[in-house]
């Protein structure tokens, strides 16, 4: 039975971190990678009948012989002489260095305190569920996303100053794409470069966005990081990848004779403003020609990463590089550079990040997205502003599967989009007014309009029509709910008929003449008294209670509702035949990128909803629960057994503590074979609620001072019943008594019930138990896709145009509460208000001045 990669990958990280002990992250994730990295090699190059693996196992140098030294007293030594040696000396892309020591007591502590957690280290990688002998399908294997999962929490752990060797595997997807990579594009000679490339993440997406294996090569000049990039490489099917390790700047190490080599594709996240970067270089001195647009400053290496990654690509090159917002609007010889950048044409746009974004600073970020291929034909920058889209995830910020994609998809198709992207035309950017200045906010103003209060709807009343206009995108396509819910504001040239003064008695009303203030006790209407509209002002024709029943029972709203439901209907009817078509060794990844897309192409086109919105549940949702039921069903086919669970003591005593289907919980099945069954054992519960309410209002009834429940310590049948005994016949009594046994009936009855409820539970249980063996392949389906799968999304969706009626609800309610008071009625209520104070006040002998 497969296991859950959810449950896999944290147990995994669990385990692991339980052994870490006061070890920092930075250095104990080098022994937790190191030991998925020999057992996956071991598991996928130790027996094949490949005659030239990409990987050499010594004998004596695998997984298996590492699990022989358990418990040994020198196993640190031996993984360091028997295992990680060989495994060096056979192949030259490994080195000693990439590896961390396994015999450090200062590390992993002295004698049997060593023993111990090096035995345990290896035990949690022999876990059966651990095997990468076959992997799924190529960049869908069960390993790469165990690494990706274990790298993004050591960097997590491993604090700002030591978490810089991963870039979130979200920003790398987000650069993978703008580059413009893929299979249409990718040949084999393509080349991908990343000069500072960490741990390899970058380069990684690179190839999984070309779907195929391109030359891949690196340098990274911290060495045991390094050391990570090329067991990352090899961990995910790229064992021919070159990483080197050195300092780029100073000594590249990937040239063709005297000249930096030439790529493709160059990506990287290079160190925030690295005041270290000429460390090696003489000033000056430019060998490479790197620095012909002027040199950067001797404390911000930024811009000497983004022009030697210009240098390195070739005519027709494409580049991303994640840089700080600084390079954008810093002044002097930085400014110098940026102007030569624009006027260049290599820049084809700027993408700003959020802040909070990376393990290694906190600061906001930003892409600088290069292309040289169509550099002479550029009219200007495309900018875009994602700084406000991101999710809250722990101590850090995250990109959501939305926000990658809308990224994603307006920088590819350079649309101009309000408050979030636009061309910007080189004259804009050259004009004396920004002088070359970058700064996003300069020419996207991605605020929200500001909520501008209306002086004179607040002295007069009236909800202004230009909040009404600002909420066109309703009224498109729903014209009539604006003509139901509002009509003209009308103002009164005389009171209306009460003692009252009108609220539109003071001052002078717009497009009015000064109106008079009248009072009448007259039964019949003044014929001064006249009413016409206020231009510019409506006012709601129905209580604020009754707006929302009024949008929702529309028939606008209604045709609206039906509208999105049915593109929902399409949708499933389109992806239900992939998904019954989903089998045993199917490919998870590739349905969810499938289905995901016709997602969001489906509801594109639906007015008032966000389609990423809705992407994004599917999208959550795959990570909480199908993607779980995907990896199942992929592992094992459309079998849906239970499982017990089984836990065992400190004295090896076992407990059976029930049973679980992860691929059809309890209730879909209860939902749909035992309705009946389970409405039964509902009643009973509401009966039960019932009477545990009726006995705990006995309680509080007669819980009094001196009442019949004040005496009790606790109140439960034994000391009711011996109070019983207790009173006997006396006659007096007879009241308690009376109350005393109603509690106790209660009481019974509620025994009863539970009981019952307990029994009957116990019956349904076995007979969803026992259901499950009788499933026929196209029932399990039905449930997983339908009852299941569809159920959640459906409801989702619904969500969704809920959230349209309660946003349009929620704006028309502030408004109105907003100027439902004119100004004088306020002043007109203050003043009767100070009138009965003052009354009280002088019935209280008190002289207000």
């Amino acid at each position: 039975m497969a296991i859950k990669k959810s449950d896999l990958y944290s147990s995994l990280w669990a385990s692991c971190d339980q052994l870490r002990g006061g070890m920092d992250a930075s250095q104990y994730k080098d022994y937790v990678l190191f030991m998925l990295f020999i057992k996956y090699i071991t598991d996928k190059y130790a027996d094949s009948d490949d005659f030239a693996p990409p990987v050499v196992i010594p004998p004596g140098a695998s997984f298996k012989d590492m699990i022989a030294l358990k418990g040994k007293s020198d196993i640190g030594d031996k993984i360091n002489t028997q295992i990680i040696g060989p495994l060096v000396n056979a192949n030259a892309r490994l080195s000693k260095s990439d590896f961390p020591d396994f015999n450090d007591p200062n590390k992993l502590g002295e004698g049997k305190d060593m023993v111990e957690k090096l035995s345990n280290l290896i035990s949690i990688f022999q876990k059966p569920e651990l095997d990468f002998s076959k992997n799924r399908a190529e960049h869908d294997d069960i390993l790469g996303d165990a690494y990706e999962y274990l790298m993004r929490h050591f960097a997590t752990e491993s604090g700002k100053s030591k978490g810089q060797f991963y870039t979130p595997s979200e920003v790398s997807r987000v650069i993978a794409k703008v580059i413009g990579i893929s299979p249409d594009n990718a040949k084999g000679s393509t080349t991908a470069y990343d000069p500072t490339c960490g741990s390899g993440s970058l380069l990684l997406k690179v190839a999984a966005e070309a779907g195929k294996h391109i030359t891949l090569e690196g340098q990274e000049k911290d060495v045991t990081t390094a050391g990570l990039a090329r067991m990352n490489m090899i961990l995910h099917d790229f064992p021919t990848a070159n990483i080197l390790s050195g300092n780029t700047l100073a000594a590249p190490k990937f040239k063709d004779g005297e000249q930096l080599r030439t790529y493709d594709y160059v990506v990287a996240n290079p160190p925030f403003s690295d005041k270290t970067w000429s460390t090696g270089l003489t000033p000056g001195d430019d060998a490479y020609q790197r620095f012909t647009w002027g040199e950067p400053p001797a404390k911000q290496g930024d811009y000497a990463y983004l022009l030697h990654i210009i240098r390195s690509l070739k005519a027709n090159g494409k580049a991303a590089c994640i840089l700080p917002h600084g390079v954008l609007f810093r002044g002097n010889a930085e400014a110098v550079i940026r102007q030569q950048l624009v006027r260049s044409g290599y820049l084809k746009g700027i993408i700003g990040l959020s802040a909070n974004l990376f393990y290694g600073t906190g600061i906001p970020a930003c892409i600088l997205v290069i292309d040289k291929e169509n550099a002479t034909a550029r009219k200007g920058v495309f900018m875009l502003d994602a700084a406000k889209g991101f999710i809250k995830d722990g101590n850090k910020n995250r990109l959501r599967e939305q926000d990658i994609h809308k990224i994603v998809d307006t920088f590819s198709k350079q649309a101009d989009v309000p408050r979030y992207a636009r061309m910007v035309p080189f004259d804009e950017i050259a004009d004396p007014k920004n002088d070359f200045n970058l700064n996003l906010p300069r020419y996207i103003d991605s605020s929200e309009p500001e909520d501008i209060q209306d002086i004179n709807g607040h002295l007069n009343g009236g909800i202004p029509e230009r909040d009404l206009d600002a909420l066109a995108d309703y009224w498109r396509v729903l014209p009539g709910v604006r003509a139901a819910l509002f009509s003209p504001r009308l103002e009164e040239s005389a009171a209306k008929q009460s003692n009252q003064p009108s609220p539109f008695g003071r001052g002078q009303g717009e497009g009015t003449e000064i109106n008079v203030l009248l009072y009448s006790d007259s039964p019949h209407p003044n014929p001064l008294q006249q009413e016409r509209e206020r231009p510019g002002y409506a006012q709601l024709t129905l209580p604020l209670a009754e707006v929302k029943p009024a949008i929702f029972g529309h028939a606008e709203f209604t045709a609206f509702n039906a509208q999105a439901t049915e593109r929902f209907q399409g949708w499933r009817h389109a992806t239900t035949p992939l998904l019954t078509g989903f089998g045993k060794d199917s490919h998870p990844k590739a349905l969810i990128e499938t289905i995901a897309e016709d997602l969001l192409n489906t509801f594109k086109p639906a007015p008032l909803l966000d389609a990423y919105d809705i992407y994004q549940h599917l999208m959550d949702y795959w990570a909480e629960t199908m993607q779980d039921d995907c990896y199942l069903i992929s592992a094992d086919g459309w079998v849906a057994q239970p499982t017990r669970i089984v836990e065992t003591d400190k004295k090896g005593k076992t407990k059976d503590k029930g049973w679980v289907c992860d691929l059809i919980p309890k209730p879909y099945i209860v939902a749909r074979y035992f309705a009946e069954e389970q409405a039964a054992i509902e009643a009973k519960q509401a009966e039960l609620e019932t009477a545990t309410a009726s006995q705990t209002e006995l309680e509080e009834e007669h819980n009094g001072e001196d009442a019949i429940f004040s005496g009790y310590d606790n109140i439960n049948a034994a000391a009711v019943k011996d109070r019983i005994k207790e009173l006997g016949k006396d006659p007096d009594g007879a009241d308690e008594l009376k109350v005393l046994k109603q509690w106790l009936e209660l009481g019974n009855q509620i025994s009863g019930l539970k009981k019952q409820i307990k029994e009957a539970e116990a019956v349904l249980d076995q007979k969803a138990y026992e259901k499950y063996p009788t499933l026929s392949e196209a029932e399990i389906k039905t449930l997983v896709i339908d009852d299941k799968w569809m159920a959640h999304l459906s409801a989702a969706v619904q969500g969704e145009l809920d959230r349209v009626s309660q946003t349009l609800t929620g704006r028309i309610r502030q408004l109105a509460e907003r100027y439902a008071t004119p100004l004088p009625q306020l002043e007109d209520e203050a003043a009767a208000l100070a009138v009965r104070v003052a009354e009280h006040l002088k019935k209280m002998g008190v002289v207000w001045p």
